[in-house]
């Protein structure tokens, strides 16, 4: 099985179940020891529900933002081959992604806040992703979502989003690869 697939994908962020996962990981940890710090450290409740209110706001505003600017989707590129898989961000999408990351880090830079200036570093930094088959070290399918999982070390990983006509090949392809190794 020596062949190169290639699709491009536009996934619904607020619909698909890894995606919101992962957001509720990386926003809901930090914001639920926020709340949860508030609601212990505040002894009047109008600058509790005031509190809560700017973080809930944030939040609509935030959902706002990516339904406007995004259009409510990450849109995505595969490449699969016999030596790995690339993951990248469609071009349309990459210059938004850049402007912002490049915006964030000199906001970061301004200010002197360098979790901002990491932060937009980190996600330009994750723009395209390849992992080659030999690295990968777990594999779960989310057939549901029409979604692999792929790991690689701690740190490395790819979720590879698929439509309905393409998941049970790329499975194939995903699991021909992986015992290889």
């Amino acid at each position: 099985m020596d062949q190169k697939k290639e699709w491009s994908i536009s996934v619904p962020i607020f619909r698909n179940s890894v995606i919101l996962k992962q957001l509720g990981i990386a926003i809901g940890i930090p914001f639920g020891a926020v709340i949860i710090f508030l609601i212990v450290a505040t002894k009047e409740i109008k600058y509790l529900m005031y509190s809560l209110g700017l973080i809930a706001l944030l939040f609509l505003l935030t959902y706002i933002y990516i339904m406007v600017i995004y259009k409510g989707a990450y849109e995505m590129e595969f490449v699969l081959d016999e030596k790995g898989i690339l993951a990248r961000t469609q071009a349309e999408q990459l210059k938004k992604n850049t402007r912002m990351n490049a915006l964030t880090m000199l906001l970061g830079t301004l200010t002197g806040k360098p979790a901002a200036v990491g932060a937009g570093m980190l996600a330009q930094s994750r723009q395209q992703v390849y992992m080659k088959w030999g690295n990968v070290t777990s594999v779960k399918y989310k057939p549901n979502s029409n979604t692999i999982l792929l790991k690689s070390g701690w740190t490395e990983n790819i979720a590879i989003f698929c439509t309905d006509e393409l998941y049970n090949e790329i499975r194939e392809m995903v699991e021909h690869y992986t015992k290889v190794y």
